[in-house]
């Protein structure tokens, strides 16, 4: 370390300060970077990439490296910021540094990374035992929240619906589990941070908590027992404050959350169901959330994104937030008008961040004063509802009128992004301020006017006021005229011609002068500290004004989604019955390419309709109405209105699906291996209350091992007493028809189809029954098969089911049992593809257009067919 410059040796100690960390290091107006971070920098951001003696070196601006740190943030880079702690003007030698804050994915607060209607969670994990503990944080709103899980299946799951952008765990945890972690980073990108195990013992973990929240314990937060838990919140706390030079200011409480107060959809089932994401690359938007997310608030989207996937089991609150719905339809019109005024209220919980975190910028401030000048004429819309939650929120938009006026006093209309650029503040907010940008805007106009101030005072008409920069301001008299100077005119040169003077005013004018736009500045900064300082004594008015208007967003955006796709109250209760009279498929039915969608009927319950077994073509139905039903009973138990003509939906604790095939080749996991381990996490898991639908189980593997396995775990399902779910089966499996007449509870459905003149059209209804033809070849003729391959196909199935028919009347021998595999490459059957030929041919003829010589002609060649 001798041979390096004392700069680089202050750089290298503040690099092995956070080594896996690009380190921004200031260097007067540009931050640099140097060795390997600036191989990375150069390459990741496009920038040049220089020497200088034996370093590498790149640089970004500083007044413009907030875009440069929001890049490398997004590609999950860490970066630390090293500032300059003292002003080089005043320091003779090195200048002092440290690293003021290290940002990474999951811990920024004011950032163009962060997305409006998205949480960014940093999630710490510990593990007691059977025990997982959370801690759940979003620095850039300040939830923050544990919760403790006892099943890996049910980690697994949480954490797939939370995405984190980043996690924290110790070193054995990270050994112990790097499978999940695989599987994690398969489905979406994180950071990941591993510390010692001590970061997660109790006592340092308690500590770190109760001193944060300076508290004497954490029963108040109703974390008492939650040993797992408090281990992970406490390494959280202490890695973002110690570890990355975090300001948890903001962070001011913990709340406890359970699985059990909502129902659980697993990760499988949320991709299955395209709730939040859709499995489709061409259409990005046909999810659930994207239909229902009518909110205008970034508070909001992301209220309603943690609804979606917590859907209710209480049902009460499932009933108020109906009310609420009912009560927008009721009132229309004023909703429309609160729809408008919501518009303009801009992210309320991460502006009073920034504010909090000393972050926010003069346009941040007016963004404030626009959402915050929106709430009154919100809360005067809502002042007569009677909702229970319309009314409670309504009444919590508590009155800010002092606040807004004085934003409105102190912030000119739009000021400019950068503290530093100047013209925050409205004229008349401070007179020093005032007096201060006079003298700057009007400092020619001052000293003309004192220039003529002294003619007039002294007679001296050749008087003059002048500025340089080696003497500053000056009053020049010639020197024929100099001995009418007054007494006050101090002399401060004496040239060939004339002689100078200043006067007390004048050089009082100067110091004005000189120092008013640093002064403004510093004002300004001043001034812009003590705004944010009054605002940030309203901060609980404003956190609860933020969660009020989210909740409010929320509730109009059902309303909204129930006036515009048509859709009903469900009733709720408690009972084991599921039953829709005419339910849609939300989504396809609001793809404007579909036409009108045909509506159908569903009744499910524990006892003789525990099991809807539903055979049919495919392409007809089946997938879409089993679908159709999971998605109407979470909305319903969201508090939504449905696509029903009725409905009534006894309370769901988890839904479950099994549907689609895909392969886990990160895993080496077969299709088949896929759907066995999903099939076998509903059977461990479901209970009485529950929701399953199969989509095609078993058809991975073999014709009678699919069957065997279809109808086990149908069997299952329908005689363990604590597994008797209620089920939607689809399938291929004809046999599997049998299990109505062998088992409670199973009753058979299929999809209607009409067949005429050669042509099926599927109808897309379900009724009651069983299909007899699976319809595949018309299928590959929907599918634009070629003709030939059509062709052969129906001549080989023709065989098929002409081989079966002799076989039922003639049971076969023992040597022709041996060759049943291969009756369909057998060449004794060449009589009866030429017969099958000509009936093709037949059927393709347009008789009613033949001409007697074409029909002829036609039977002629027919012949000559079956002749060869």
């Amino acid at each position: 370390m001798d041979e390096l410059t004392p700069m680089m040796k202050q750089w290298k100690s503040l690099k092995d300060s956070a080594p896996d960390a690009l380190l921004l290091f200031r260097l007067g107006d540009f931050y640099e970077a140097f060795n390997d971070d600036a191989k990375i920098i150069s390459k990741e951001l496009d920038l040049t990439l220089t020497k200088r003696q034996d370093s590498l070196m790149c640089g970004v601006p500083f007044h413009a490296y907030e875009v440069y740190l929001d890049r490398l943030i997004a590609k999950g880079y860490k970066v630390a910021i090293a500032e300059q702690m003292q002003d080089p003007s005043q320091v003779k030698g090195l200048v002092d540094r440290q690293i003021v804050k290290i940002l990474s994915p999951g811990a920024i607060i004011g950032s163009n990374v962060l997305k409006d209607k998205t949480n960014n969670f940093f999630v710490s994990l510990s593990q007691i035992s059977r025990t997982y503990g959370l801690a759940v944080l979003d620095l850039s709103t300040s939830e923050f929240y544990v919760i403790e899980i006892e099943d890996e299946k049910e980690l697994i799951n949480e954490i797939f619906k939370l995405k984190p952008s980043e996690l924290l765990l110790s070193r054995k945890f990270k050994t112990l589990n790097s499978d999940l972690f695989e599987r994690l980073k398969n489905e979406f990108n994180y950071l990941i941070n591993e510390k010692d195990e001590w970061y997660f013992e109790y006592e340092f973990a308690y500590d770190k908590l109760i001193n944060h929240f300076n508290t004497s314990n954490l029963d108040v937060f109703g974390m008492k027992g939650y040993t797992s838990a408090v281990n992970a919140a406490g390494a959280l706390i202490s890695y973002l404050s110690e570890d990355l030079c975090f300001n948890l200011e903001h962070i001011k409480t913990i709340k406890t959350e359970s699985l059990s107060s909502y129902m659980q959809i697993d990760y499988s089932t949320l991709k299955n169901l395209e709730i939040l994401e859709t499995n489709n690359d061409l259409n990005k938007n046909n999810t659930l959330i994207n239909l229902l997310d009518k909110t205008s608030t970034p508070m909001g989207g992301r209220l309603l994104k943690k609804w979606i996937k917590n859907p209710l089991l209480n049902i009460d609150k499932i009933v108020e937030r109906q009310s609420s719905i009912e009560e927008i339809l009721k009132n229309f019109e004023v909703f429309l008008n609160v729809q408008t005024h919501l518009g303009n209220i801009r992210d309320l919980q991460r502006l009073l961040i920034k504010i909090i975190n000393q972050s926010a910028s003069p346009r941040d401030l007016t963004s404030l004063r626009m959402s915050l000048s929106s709430v009154p004429p919100i809360k005067k819309l809502l002042e007569n509802l009677n909702s229970k939650l319309i009314k409670e929120n309504s009444q919590n938009l508590s009155d800010i009128s002092p606040l807004l006026d004085l934003l409105e006093k102190a912030l000119v209309e739009l000021p400019p992004i950068r503290l530093s650029d100047g013209n925050i503040f409205k004229k008349g907010y401070n007179l020093k301020l005032d007096e201060l940008t006079q003298i700057n805007d009007n400092s020619v106009d001052w000293l003309n006017k004192y220039q003529e101030e002294l003619k007039e005072i002294t007679n001296i008409r050749t008087l003059k006021v002048k500025y340089n920069k080696v003497f500053g301001y000056f009053i020049e008299i010639s020197k024929g005229q100099s001995d009418k100077a007054p007494v006050d005119f101090i002399r401060r040169q004496t040239l060939v011609n004339c002689e100078r003077y200043v006067t007390e005013k004048l050089k009082e004018y100067e110091e004005k002068a000189l120092s008013a736009e640093e002064n403004i500045k510093k004002l300004e900064a001043e001034l812009f500290n003590d705004l944010r300082q009054k605002i940030l004594t309203y901060s609980k008015d404003i956190e609860n004004i933020s969660d009020s208007i989210a909740i409010i967003d929320v509730l109009l955006s059902f309303g909204l989604a129930a006036k515009a796709y048509n859709y009903t109250k469900p009733i709720i209760d408690p009972s084991d019955v599921i039953q829709i009279i005419k339910g849609r498929h939300p989504v396809i039915e609001s793809a404007k390419a579909c036409g009108e969608f045909i509506a159908n009927d569903c009744y499910l319950n524990n006892t003789d309709t525990q099991l809807m077994l539903i055979t049919g073509p495919n392409m007809a139905g089946k997938s879409t109405y089993i679908r159709q039903v999971a998605l109407l009973v979470i909305m319903a138990q969201l508090g939504s209105y449905i696509p029903a003509q009725s409905a009534k939906i006894g309370i769901v604790d988890k839904v479950f699906s099994r549907v689609g095939a895909s392969d886990d080749l990160a895993r080496g996991q077969s299709t088949f291996m896929v759907e066995m381990s999903e099939t076998a996490n509903i059977l461990n898991n479901a209970t009485k209350k529950s929701l399953i639908i199969l989509d095609e189980i078993g058809r991975g593997t073999s014709t009678y091992d699919g069957i065997s396995i279809a109808w086990a775990v149908a069997e299952y399902l329908l005689t363990q007493e604590q597994k008797k779910a209620k089920t939607l089966f689809a399938t291929h499996y004809f046999e599997l028809t049998q299990l109505e007449k062998e088992l409670k509870g199973v009753v058979n459905y299929t999809v209607a189809v009409k067949e005429s003149d050669s042509k099926v059209v599927f109808l897309r209804k379900i009724i009651k029954g069983s299909a007899d033809k699976s319809y595949g070849i018309h299928v590959a003729k929907l599918a634009n098969m070629p003709y030939e391959v059509i062709k052969k196909a129906e001549e080989r199935l023709l065989n098929l089911e002409m081989n079966a028919t002799n076989a039922n009347k003639n049971p076969p021998s023992k040597k022709e049992k041996k060759q049943d595999q291969f009756v369909l490459f057998d060449l004794n059957n060449e009589i009866n593809e030429k017969i099958q030929n000509v009936v093709n041919e037949i059927k393709q003829l347009d008789v009613n257009n033949l001409t007697p010589m074409q029909a002829l002609q036609t039977i002629s060649y027919l012949k000559q067919n079956l002749d060869k």
